[in-house]
């Protein structure tokens, strides 16, 4: 096996970016520029909380539960649908979904985003955050 550079990686399209984000999340991404596919892996920190409510025009997000558990709350014309998932579970939004996610205490997620090449298709959905960032998944859900 022969390591690839980074610069050869960038040849590519593909690039690395780390964050800790206002929540306390670190993500872990790898994007690629080429095709508008993006891989994340995000540790949440110690305290549980909610990301930004968001969507997307062109592209559908894959979640992966590693561990700990997520609800998700996702926004259907007017409708509001929550789920929580646990250890193994996934879920998928497609484009125009809007959708926020609550991540537990120190659980590991892993986002695949795939679809048609597109700059900036992240929208926030301000109207989703006024619904869930309020909400105690604690108290919505039977939680061990």
């Amino acid at each position: 096996m022969q390591r690839i550079s980074v610069e050869e990686a960038r040849s590519f399209g593909v690039e690395t970016k780390f964050d800790v984000m206002e929540n306390g999340e670190r993500r872990f991404r790898l994007n690629c520029s080429v095709d508008g596919s993006s891989y994340c892996r995000t540790v949440a920190a110690e305290r549980g909380a909610w990301q930004n409510s968001h969507y997307h025009k062109l592209v559908s997000e894959f979640y992966v539960v590693q561990s700990g558990w997520i609800v998700y709350a996702e926004r259907k014309e007017a409708e509001l649908h929550m789920c929580l998932l646990r250890e193994g579970e996934s879920v998928t939004f497609k484009p125009l979904i809007h959708h926020n996610i609550f991540l537990s205490s120190n659980s590991v997620i892993h986002t695949i985003k795939y679809g048609p090449p597109a700059e900036n298709d992240w929208f926030p959905s301000s109207e989703l955050d006024k619904v869930t960032k309020h909400l105690d998944p604690y108290d919505l859900f039977v939680l061990s």
